[in-house]
């Protein structure tokens, strides 16, 4: 709580008093906020958003509360907390696609909107500026889990919830991590890759996440989510995936120089995720 002010917005005390989100329902929140800004009238351009630009006062209240006593190792005192940040991640996802989408998409969109690049650059500039650090505190990718991040965690921590089956809210992988762990083993992975594989992609892909995780408390936890993939993985393919044994196996066979070891499992987890990642285009 310490970390967003002192002492810190009332809006904020009384959401986590009352804290109604959890890990499970996030994501239907973010869902229903999205439908409910492209419902309006007018349209909005991010979810959490009111017709003027601003930002609607669910942006100070939907957070995340997890008691220190749920993760391993030291963090705290008191509850940790985690904004969801829709309106800004939205704003930052929409220049990220901005800049990458193929151009008949991107003016497809833009059409829609009726405003320019140039201004949608602005409003959603103007979201990234509100945040209340330098980066958000969710980083979220689609299909796939970025392999270097499972250097940050113990892979014998692993949280593994099946459930009744892949429709059940409660389905879950995860890992939670005190940060002062979290940040020396990124700190490990990195210089290890970079002394190693050099300027590669994992090299890259750790720093940056060294990076982000510098800009919260040093008390505060991190925690590496599978989120809406279980519901595509069978439960026998979850109860046996070994993807951060693995990494940590690679991480290994890098200190030890155990080039075919290498070889063997990076082949076994990239045909897993390839697999996962191969039904974005399944339709």
């Amino acid at each position: 709580m310490s970390a967003f002010g002192d002492p810190p917005p009332d809006q904020l005390v009384s959401a986590v008093e009352t804290a109604k989100l959890n890990r499970a329902s996030a994501g239907e929140r973010e869902q229903h906020m999205w439908l409910k800004s492209q419902v309006a009238v007018p349209v909005r351009l991010l979810p959490a958003e009111l017709a003027n630009g601003r930002p609607a006062p669910s942006t100070t209240t939907d957070v995340l509360v997890l008691d220190p006593a749920e993760v391993p190792g030291k963090t705290g005192p008191g509850p940790l907390i985690c904004p969801l940040e829709l309106r800004a991640r939205s704003a930052a996802a929409l220049v990220s696609f901005l800049g990458d989408a193929h151009p008949s998409l991107r003016a497809s969109v833009l059409d829609t909107t009726g405003l320019s690049a140039e201004t949608i650059r602005s409003r959603a500039s103007s979201a990234l500026g509100e945040l209340n650090k330098a980066a958000v505190h969710v980083l979220s990718t689609t299909w796939t889990v970025p392999l270097p991040w499972f250097a940050l965690v113990d892979p014998a921590q692993r949280r593994l919830e099946i459930g009744s089956g892949p429709t059940d809210p409660r389905r879950e992988v995860s890992w939670r991590v005190a940060m002062p762990d979290a940040l020396r083993r990124v700190a490990e992975a990195r210089e290890l890759v970079e002394s190693t594989l050099g300027d590669s992609g994992p090299t890259r892909i750790l720093a940056e996440t060294e990076r982000w995780l510098t800009n919260f408390h040093p008390a505060s936890a991190v925690e590496l989510d599978y989120g809406g993939l279980v519901q595509l993985t069978a439960d026998p393919e979850l109860e046996a995936d070994t993807s951060a044994e693995e990494v940590h196996s690679i991480l290994d066979a890098l200190r030890s120089g155990n080039v075919e070891q290498l070889a063997e499992l990076f082949d076994n987890l990239r045909e897993y995720w390839s697999d996962l990642a191969a039904r974005e285009h399944f339709n």
